[in-house]
């Protein structure tokens, strides 16, 4: 079992920036790939970023050149830096870890940009 826990949503205005934090634990070792995805209300959860089990990074489109996905290996953290942001960028933030088997959810984090 792997367990995420995110940190680091937040209200902010448009134009200005947040860090996304997602700290894994337990059979991390299981992980073949993590990335940030998000929902809001009446709609599917859609790809933010995404590492792949080779380290390559994949962006949705409407995000691309404005947020940065990262890690650090030793700490088992993931990020998500977040810059420019948009009120459409507003959404609950769910960090996943793909596994051998499952798939690992976070409890998700609100992120709400102001106009």
């Amino acid at each position: 079992q792997v367990q995420l826990v995110e940190s680091g949503g937040g209200l902010v205005q448009a134009g200005g920036s947040l860090r996304l934090s997602c700290a894994a634990s337990g059979s991390t070792l299981t992980i073949n790939g993590m990335g940030w995805y998000r929902q809001t209300a009446g709609k599917r959860r859609e790809l933010v970023a995404r590492f792949n089990n080779v380290g390559s990074t994949n962006y949705a489109d409407s995000v691309k050149g404005r947020f940065t996905i990262s890690r650090d290996n030793a700490k088992n953290t993931l990020y998500l830096q977040m810059n420019s942001l948009k009120p459409e960028d507003t959404a609950v933030y769910y960090c996943n870890a793909a596994g051998v088997l499952n798939d690992y959810w976070g409890q998700g984090t609100q992120v709400t940009v102001l106009s």
